[in-house]
């Protein structure tokens, strides 16, 4: 078991969060899911000592659809209802938690929260951008704030199944009986709503934007944010394709083509059109990204991932960045450049955000001290909050990419032990 606790940088060497090295929280969680446990964040500031809990309602419709778990059980969201200005406006965070691209993996997964509900929370917080506190979460504490879960592994966008292995792919199934369950609750009357994500939600939020967009009508305002979705097709440091591999285990596997943006599958293959580099672009719908440019989550599984560094060269960079050599630097700052490269045209339409920072982070909208607090992590003196809320309510054009590592000091990284 390892510990994290947060004292200035956020320290892992378990899974423990907190605010002081004797104040900490124990998490018991697998290495596929682990650093997405930190979207789970305190702050110093915050008042999350007593965060809200919203309970887990199961779609009980959503069987008759196909639109199971790994397993096969019900799928789930929570739902906290909004009040005021808010009644009529909706946000839907989609839970993140990385993929299975083989029956391994996928038979493990199932006896998880990632792949059952007979395994999810029946309570969960809601913390950042889920917040019903408006010094916590300026512009949307008084929303309908949904989470849905997130148990087929594949970004919500599969639709097979293995008998064999008694697994069911229905991740595209999922999303829709999900939004029709919330559009009978009251979402098909909503004024305006927004679509956001971590990780591998954020990725299913770039997938999923555009349809989502289209249940609405012409009236309502609707927009997407992806918070650490940005996955990059880029070589390991052995020059091996791991997230490739990874993708295309996952698309194969669970049936992913068919739900995959047809803009981009009528001249890429399915496989490519898995990364989001290929698909935000192309989309319709106003997009804003939130993501570390050093993003601990794609260093430690895609660009030095164990396999990919047999020798442990990158060992100790991997977990604590202060620990990286010249040379090791030079490679992550070739990363970043690439993710700069990568929102170039994305960038250039006014419809669309950005909020790069230089930090070695991953997934900071549901933390509070990442989302807002008085220590938030900064670009120009403006917190991811009041940037997303200036981009969703048109009050500014927001297009913040900070400068290389090391010059920010008001990151919250993750250092792990």
């Amino acid at each position: 078991m390892r510990k994290l606790f947060l004292l200035g940088v956020v320290v892992v060497t378990g899974l423990v969060l907190g605010i002081e090295a004797n104040e900490y929280l124990e998490f018991n969680v697998t290495e596929l899911d682990r650093i997405e446990e930190l979207e789970y964040g305190f702050s110093k500031s915050s008042s999350n000592f007593n965060p809200l809990m919203v309970g887990l309602t199961l779609i009980r419709g959503a069987g008759a659809k196909g639109a199971v778990c790994l397993d096969g059980t019900l799928p789930g969201y929570h739902l906290h209802r909004g009040h005021g200005t808010g009644a009529n406006s909706w946000l839907i965070q989609l839970e993140g938690g990385g993929w299975c691209d083989n029956i391994r993996n996928c038979v493990y997964r199932k006896k998880s929260r990632r792949g059952s509900s007979n395994y999810m929370e029946k309570q969960i917080q809601f913390t950042g951008i889920l917040s019903d506190k408006a010094q916590e979460n300026p512009d949307f504490f008084n929303w309908n704030r949904v989470k849905l879960r997130y148990c087929d592994g594949g970004s919500f966008s599969g639709d097979s199944q293995n008998r064999a292995a008694r697994l069911q792919f229905r991740g595209e199934k999922i999303w829709r009986a999900a939004m029709d369950d919330l559009k009978a609750k009251g979402m098909r009357y909503a004024k305006q709503a927004l679509l956001s994500g971590c990780s591998a939600g954020g990725l299913a939020v770039i997938l999923r934007c555009d349809e989502f967009s289209n249940m609405f009508s012409r009236s309502t305002r609707i927009k997407c944010l992806s918070d650490a979705g940005l996955f990059l097709d880029t070589p390991d440091v052995s020059g091996g394709h791991t997230i490739r591999k990874l993708y295309n285990g996952v698309v194969q596997l669970q049936g992913v083509r068919n739900n995959l943006p047809h803009v981009c599958t009528n001249h890429l293959n399915p496989t490519s059109c898995f990364f989001p580099q290929n698909l935000i672009s192309q989309m319709k719908t106003p997009l804003f990204i939130v993501n570390a440019a050093y993003d601990i989550w794609q260093i430690q599984s895609s660009i030095a991932p164990l396999s990919a560094d047999p020798r442990g060269y990158w060992h100790e960079c991997r977990l604590n960045h202060g620990r990286c050599n010249a040379a090791q630097l030079r490679f992550l700052q070739g990363f970043r450049n690439q993710m700069l490269r990568a929102v170039t045209g994305f960038s250039k339409s006014r419809k669309n955000g950005l909020f790069i920072n230089s930090c070695f982070a991953h997934c900071q909208t549901e933390r509070q001290d990442t989302w807002f607090a008085d220590d938030s992590p900064v670009i120009h003196k403006k917190a991811v909050a009041i940037a997303v809320g200036d981009w969703y309510f048109d009050r500014a054009e927001v297009k913040l990419i900070d400068c290389p590592y090391p010059c920010d000091r008001s990151c919250h990284n993750l250092v792990f032990r």
